[in-house]
């Protein structure tokens, strides 16, 4: 039974890893994009941009969920994401992915408003183009600064992995619950909480190192 167990939890925090890491590559650049996006100068694309960024942070990630995996069979009459587990998969990605995208983009936008103007006008002064003083001056100082809340986002991200169960994507949760029904035992649940603190503490030891490498770089 132990056994059994084991390899279900284990094919359950696979999914969660694969959500998180597609998460994390998805929404680390198109944070940077609506971040840009949020403090552009032309209102027509600044204004709907913090509207959506607003939307999106004011809402729960299990309705955005729902209504990404449901909506467009309800709403539209076309199911694009199909009844098997690859379309869940896919629509439970693309709400992460967007979702913390803007969460995010809020990040960068501090880190990148947090630089004093003074060294980008520095640059200028140094003949420097606006892509160069972004790179070579002003990027270094946001990662310094972003990696704490960062970090913060990353671990919440990891709890959040177990919400995708509500459109049915089988998570690590789902695979320890399901013992409850089939063989009335409740141990495989509290299994999964192990998972859980040894992934985020991983990650809280990762996080901590990097913060500690970028030490050298004073903001």
């Amino acid at each position: 039974m132990f056994l059994t167990v084991l390899n279900s939890l284990n094919q359950g925090f696979f999914k969660a890893l694969e959500i998180f890491a597609l998460t994390l590559l998805g929404a680390i650049p198109l944070g940077f994009i609506i971040a840009f996006g949020s403090m552009s100068r032309y209102r027509v694309l600044r204004y709907p941009v913090k509207l959506v960024v607003w939307i999106v942070r004011g809402t729960p990630l299990m309705l955005q969920l729902l209504i990404i995996y449901y909506g467009p069979g309800l709403l539209l009459g076309n199911n694009w994401w199909g009844g098997g587990a690859a379309g869940r998969f896919t629509a439970a990605s693309l709400a992460f992915i967007f979702n913390y995208a803007c969460y995010f983009s809020e990040i960068f936008r501090g880190g990148i408003q947090g630089v004093p103007r003074g060294q980008r006008e520095a640059g200028q002064v140094l003949g420097m183009t606006n892509s160069q003083i972004f790179f070579r001056v002003t990027l270094m100082q946001v990662i310094k600064r972003i990696v704490p809340p960062m970090g913060n986002e990353i671990i919440t991200l990891v709890k959040d992995t177990s919400l995708v169960r509500v459109i049915a994507v089988y998570e690590i949760i789902w695979n320890g619950e399901k013992f409850i029904k089939s063989s009335g035992i409740i141990w495989p649940l509290f299994f999964t909480g192990l998972y859980y603190l040894a992934f985020s503490g991983l990650l809280t030891l990762l996080l901590g190192w990097i913060e500690k490498k970028l030490d050298y770089f004073k903001v």
